[in-house]
């Protein structure tokens, strides 16, 4: 097997190989004078199972028409069988037509992952589950769950409830609460905007209590701070926020700073943002990729990954 990076976060890519016990491939990447994206893989893969590691952010665009060309590099160097591992699933939001004349951005994502020459995916915590029908390949959607229940365990938080922020998010939320053995609620909210939300009622008791609102992605932190602001108005001892996908905008970062969300717990699905004034707890999913990557090159279950 043979393991790739692109530049968007070669750090997880060193943490996946370390684990695996393998060295990262070299790849030349680079830009003509007009932006165009140059990719050269420096060893021979003729034959070799390979997998390239590359979350799709910051900003989009660059890295998917790097994780593109990397993966036509790899099909034209005769690779036996290509995994794109895509730790954080960019365009994601766009999974369906809720306005007239708009584009399913995440169907074309896919479309050009496939067309470009993937074999199978492994991605984590999709923005919306039919995603993974999207694609006419294999796919490995992975959970972060079960390395934030596991942290959280280890915190051992009392009198807890898990709050989803939207109905979106509720059988996410739900199982989160089922792993940690806490009550369940929902806040309901209705988006104004991209970056506006209103946060409207709270479904269940979370008065007296602590409160962990999960979710698998936030930017604005407008749906995080609206919910934590009703929670607090109804009772919440303490609110915190785990959350896959940390993608903080400056805007989202001054939200939390002056809102009532106490502490974030994330991943480093993407590179992870420092910023003081804020309690941020980054957990790392280099160990689960790394165990995934093995099983689907073995040819092995990735089922018992789930299980907290």
């Amino acid at each position: 097997m043979k393991l790739l990076s692109g530049n968007v976060h070669p750090a997880l890519a060193k943490a996946i190989a370390a684990y695996i016990g393998e060295p990262l491939g070299g790849v030349q990447i680079s830009r003509f004078p007009d932006g165009e994206i140059f990719v050269k893989i420096e060893e021979n893969i003729r034959g070799q199972d390979v997998f390239i590691v590359q979350p799709t952010c910051m900003p989009p665009n660059e890295s998917i028409m790097e994780l593109l060309i990397m993966i036509d590099a790899a099909k034209r160097a005769s690779a036996a069988r290509i995994t794109p591992v895509i730790p954080f699933y960019g365009y994601g939001r766009q999974d369906r037509k809720d306005q007239p004349r708009v584009s399913i951005t995440a169907k074309l994502v896919a479309n050009l992952l496939v067309a470009a020459g993937a074999d199978r995916l492994v991605a984590m915590d999709f923005h919306a589950q039919q995603i993974q029908g999207f694609f006419d390949i294999p796919v490995d959607h992975l959970y972060a769950a079960p390395v934030i229940v596991k942290h959280l365990r280890q915190r051992d938080l009392k009198d807890l409830v898990v709050v989803s922020p939207d109905p979106g998010g509720m059988k996410m939320a739900y199982a989160y609460s089922g792993m940690l053995g806490a009550d369940f609620a929902i806040v309901g909210k209705h988006r104004k905007s991209a970056t506006e939300v209103e946060a409207i009622n709270v479904v269940g008791d979370v008065n007296g209590r602590h409160v962990l609102i999960v979710d698998d992605l936030t930017t604005t932190a407008g749906t995080l701070v609206k919910a934590a602001e009703l929670l607090k108005q109804h009772g919440a001892l303490s609110v915190r926020a785990a959350v896959t996908h940390c993608l903080l905008t400056d805007l989202g970062v001054s939200r939390l700073k002056a809102s009532a969300v106490e502490e974030l717990i994330t991943t480093d699905t993407v590179p992870p943002r420092t910023f003081n004034g804020f309690k941020m707890t980054v957990l790392s999913v280099a160990e689960l990729l790394g165990e995934a990557i093995l099983r689907v090159h073995n040819n092995q279950s990735v089922t018992s990954l789930f299980v907290v």
